[in-house]
C-alpha cells in the first residue's frame, strides 16, 4: 500500500479521535500532521470545529433555503411554509441526503424576538410528523401520528428566554434557541391523486407570529441578498470555509443560539483558543501556522465516524446508529448526522442504515449488478413506511430513466416463490418483469440508504437488534 499524505493525515486524525494522543510525543504527533507546534491548541480547534459544524451548517442551510422574495419551490422566506409539492428531483442540492417518499412541509422562523404559532390540520389518519429542531439540529419537539395522533392540533413555538401567556388551546413548546427549523413529513404515494390529497393539507398548515394569531395576517416579502452562494450545495459551502471566518461565524451564532448547560465543560477549554459564547471570536488567540488545516482535519474526523464511533452499528455492511435526533455531549455524532443527514429524526421516528459497500466490503459502482434479498416474512418492519434510496457518493440523488430516487412496498414489489422478496439494484432494467423490483443506480459510485419511519420498538425490531438489515450482494 502506498503511504500517502492523505494516509498520514487519516492516521493522525485517529490518534486525534482517541486516546492514543496520549502515548505519542506532541512534537512527533504535530510533525506526523504537518502542523509543526501547537498540538494542543490544534486539537482544541479540531475539537471547536466539530462542536460547531451543526450551528454552522444549519446557519448557511437557512441563509440559502429563505433568501427568497416569495415562496418558490423548495424555498421561502423566514416564516414562511414551504409547500413541496412533488418529491425532490436529482437537481436538488438545498440539503444532503433528502427522502422522496413524504412531502417536506418545512419552514425556518426566529423565534428570540416573539413566539410563534403552528396550526396543524386533522390528518385524517395519514402517517405525518412535524419534528422542530434547534440551532444545534437537536429535535426537541415531535408532533405526529406516533406522539400527538393525527387529529388538528396547535402549537407555540417559544424562545430560550419567552415568558407570557398564551392563548386558550395552544400548547407551548420551548425551543432553547432562536432559530427553528420545522422539518415536517406528510406521507404521500406520489400518486396525482395523493400528491392532490397532501396539497390539501398543506395548504392548511399555518405559521403565524404570536401577535398575529388570529388575525388576518400576510406575511411580509423575504428580503434576497445576492451575495450568497445559491448554486454550491451547503455542505460544500462550509466545507470551504476557513478557520477564521467559520469561528467568527460560530461566535456570532452562539449568541442568540446559545449551547446546552452540559456543553460548559467542553466551552470552557474553546476559551484558549479565542472562542467564547456570547462574545466575538478573538481570531489573534488561533495560531496561523496551522489555521488552514483545521477544517480539512475537523471534518476528516467527523466522517471517520462511521469506523470508530461506539454508537455506529455495523450489521452486514449497512451502518446506522439508533442516537440520532438528541445527541448530548456527543460532538462527534452530532456533527456525522449534521453531514449526511441534516435534519435526522429521533430514533423512535426513524433509523436510517446506510450502506457503502456490498457483502464483501467492495465499493458500489454502477458497473456492477446487485441484489438485496429479504426473506419471507422479514420487510422491514416499521409503522409507518420502510423505503431503500439511491445517492450518488455525495448524497444527492441520481438521474435515471424511471424517476425513480427510493423503492418501497408502494412499488407493489413482487416476491419469489419462496415468499422472499429481491431488490435490483442496478444500472440497468433487470427486465420488465422485475422492474418493479428495481432501484436504478448510476454509472459510477452509489451510496445506499434505507429509511425505517416509527420503526417497531417490539419483536421483530432493528431498535433492539431483534431484526437485522440482510447484506447486499453482487451478482456474477
Amino acid at each position: 500500500m502506498d503511504i500517502t499524505r492523505r494516509n498520514v493525515t487519516i492516521g493522525g486524525m485517529s490518534l486525534l479521535a482517541s486516546s492514543s494522543i496520549s502515548t505519542m510525543g506532541h512534537a512527533e504527533l504535530g510533525e506526523l500532521l504537518g502542523i509543526g507546534e501547537g498540538l494542543e491548541e490544534f486539537a482544541l480547534a479540531t475539537d471547536a470545529y466539530i462542536f460547531g459544524y451543526p450551528l454552522v451548517t444549519m446557519e448557511m442551510t437557512r441563509r440559502v433555503i429563505t433568501n427568497v422574495a416569495t415562496p418558490v419551490g423548495t424555498r421561502a422566506p423566514m416564516g414562511q411554509i414551504i409547500k413541496l409539492r412533488k418529491y425532490p428531483d436529482a437537481s436538488f442540492r438545498d440539503v444532503t441526503a433528502p427522502n422522496a417518499d413524504t412531502l417536506y412541509t418545512s419552514a425556518f422562523f426566529d423565534v428570540g424576538k416573539e413566539p410563534w404559532v403552528l396550526s396543524i390540520p386533522d390528518m385524517k389518519g395519514r402517517y405525518a410528523l412535524f419534528p422542530m429542531l434547534d440551532g444545534w439540529t437537536t429535535v426537541f419537539q415531535v408532533p405526529g401520528k406516533r406522539t400527538t395522533g393525527t387529529g388538528a392540533q396547535t402549537y407555540a413555538i417559544t424562545g430560550p428566554g419567552w415568558k407570557g401567556t398564551l392563548p386558550s388551546g395552544v400548547k407551548e413548546y420551548k425551543s432553547p434557541t432562536s432559530i427553528v427549523w420545522l422539518l415536517g413529513r406528510i406521507y404521500c404515494t406520489g400518486t396525482s391523486e395523493d400528491y392532490a390529497e397532501v396539497h390539501k393539507l398543506q395548504d392548511e398548515c399555518r405559521l403565524v407570529p404570536l401577535s398575529s394569531y388570529g388575525k388576518p395576517y400576510t406575511p411580509p416579502g423575504g428580503k434576497v441578498d445576492a451575495s450568497i452562494d445559491m448554486k454550491t450545495a451547503v455542505r460544500d459551502q462550509v466545507n470551504r470555509m476557513d478557520a477564521t471566518a467559520y469561528f467568527t461565524l460560530l461566535c456570532k451564532l452562539m449568541k442568540d443560539n446559545p449551547p446546552a448547560a452540559a456543553d460548559a465543560p467542553q466551552l470552557a477549554k474553546f476559551a484558549r483558543i479565542g472562542i467564547v459564547p456570547g462574545q466575538d471570536f478573538d481570531a489573534s488567540k488561533l495560531k496561523a501556522d496551522f489555521v488552514k488545516r483545521v477544517p480539512e482535519i475537523g471534518f476528516d474526523r467527523i466522517m471517520l465516524q462511521f469506523k470508530i464511533n461506539k454508537d455506529m452499528k455495523d450489521e452486514n455492511g449497512w451502518g446506522f446508529t439508533t442516537k440520532t435526533g438528541i445527541y448530548g455531549t456527543d460532538y462527534l455524532m452530532r456533527a456525522l448526522v449534521t453531514a449526511i443527514g441534516l435534519g435526522a429524526n429521533r430514533p423512535q421516528d426513524a433509523v436510517y442504515p446506510t450502506s457503502l459497500k456490498d457483502a464483501e466490503g467492495r465499493k458500489y459502482n454502477g458497473a456492477n449488478k446487485y441484489v438485496l434479498r429479504f426473506a419471507k416474512g422479514q420487510l422491514p418492519p416499521a409503522l409507518g413506511f420502510w423505503s431503500l434510496t439511491m445517492y450518488d457518493s455525495n448524497y444527492f440523488f441520481v438521474n435515471n430513466p424511471l424517476d425513480r430516487y427510493s423503492i418501497s412496498a408502494r412499488q407493489n414489489l413482487k416476491s419469489n416463490p419462496d415468499g422472499s422478496t429481491d431488490l435490483y439494484i442496478q444500472k440497468d432494467s433487470p427486465g420488465k418483469d422485475k422492474e418493479s423490483n428495481w432501484l436504478p443506480a448510476p454509472s459510477g459510485d452509489f451510496v445506499l440508504m434505507m429509511r425505517l419511519y416509527w420503526p417497531n420498538e417490539k419483536n421483530p425490531s432493528i431498535i433492539n437488534g431483534s431484526w437485522k438489515i440482510p447484506p447486499v450482494k453482487q451478482v456474477t
